[in-house]
């Protein structure tokens, strides 16, 4: 077997493993998906998937809750879990001699979380708490805007954090189905990378999750976007000094022959980014819209993002208009650079 690629191997309940040995340093990593997120979840439920994901945070019958905290701290490691519109994700990175310990984490609490009432309605003010933070930045009232008037049919259109009265009605009832529905093995697709033989590792693998049982059936899912017949615009009025401007595109799924080059197409707008929900916008000083907006003062921020989607979702531009420019300024300003583009082509450098 070459351990230099990535390895595929499926159990008999349906979880897919990817394994990888990387030996440049003796740590690994155990990162568990989960395909579950925003796009799952049905109108009065918005904000669900985010919320399971917290949920499984709060221990098992073998491991209290806060005792995962100090676990992995005790074992020189680190771990976290988030949530976007495709998935969930939770991840435990640790010495390559310790990497067990993630297997036997994510072992347990795909099927042992508690969901106790107490727990939900804490993390229901938690919650409503991060909601309420987020509203702080005019940025996300804008966003909220944009999605919902860019998806008019299609889940991707509500945030992935929910709205508020949603996670005010949520039961422990609602959390816990979604739980036991979609965090099973045959949703789950378990990456493996670093310090380890592949064969053992597999053995591994085999001893923790092989004997759990497969899920139910997973919901159908049917919500397919109607093809813009036009432009939309939203405008949102709140107090602040600062203008700001968002342009979203819908654009190809990540299973589209169109999803590399539109990639490309945003890194020569703004930099190379990561391929995650992660990536963000940030601008390289050497990109096009840089130079356009930013260098030339129109703007105090710039950049573009576009992310790997299970379905079609946004291609977009955003900015932050300077003090003595104003957002119609700006916006035609992003607008032709996908004109010049589209007139001039890209250079092969």
């Amino acid at each position: 077997m070459t351990t230099n690629e990535v390895q595929t191997h499926t159990l008999p309940n349906g979880m897919l493993v990817l394994t990888k040995e990387v030996h440049t340093a003796p740590v690994a990593t155990c990162w568990i998906w989960y395909r579950v997120g925003a796009r799952n979840e049905p109108g009065g439920l918005t904000g669900i998937s985010h919320w399971v994901e917290h949920m499984l945070f709060k221990g098992t019958p073998t491991v209290p809750r806060g005792a995962l905290d100090r676990i992995i701290a005790r074992n020189g490691g680190t771990f976290n879990g988030f949530t976007w519109i495709d998935f969930t994700a939770y991840f435990e990175t640790l010495p390559a001699d310790r990497i067990e310990l993630g297997l036997q984490i994510e072992s347990d609490r795909m099927i042992n979380s508690l969901f106790g009432p107490e727990e939900v309605e804490s993390e229901r003010t938690v919650i409503i708490s991060e909601l309420e933070g987020y509203a702080n930045y005019p940025e996300t009232w804008l966003d909220e805007a944009v999605k919902a008037a860019a998806f008019t049919a299609h889940p991707y259109h509500h945030p992935v954090i929910g709205y508020k009265h949603d996670l005010l009605a949520m039961t422990r009832e609602n959390l816990y189905s979604h739980y036991q529905t979609y965090y099973m093995p045959n949703n789950a697709v378990l990456v493996l990378v670093g310090d380890f033989q592949t064969e053992a590792m597999l053995a591994l693998v085999e001893r923790y999750f092989a004997d759990l049982p497969a899920g139910p059936a997973l919901p159908q899912f049917y919500a397919v976007e109607p093809e813009p017949q036009g432009e939309r615009r939203v405008k949102i009025q709140r107090p602040g000094p600062a203008e700001y401007v968002q342009i979203a595109y819908l654009a190809p799924d990540c299973r589209n022959a169109d999803f590399a080059p539109m990639a490309v197409l945003d890194a020569v707008l703004s930099g190379a980014k990561a391929l995650t929900s992660m990536g963000g916008s940030q601008t390289n000083r050497s990109a096009r819209i840089y130079k356009a907006l930013v260098e030339t003062e129109l703007a105090s921020g710039a950049g573009s993002s576009y992310m790997p989607s299970r379905d079609p979702y946004l291609f977009e531009l955003a900015a932050t208009v300077r003090d003595g420019h104003s957002a119609n300024e700006v916006e035609l300003a992003l607008l032709e650079e996908i004109a010049r583009i589209q007139r001039d082509g890209i250079s092969a450098e």
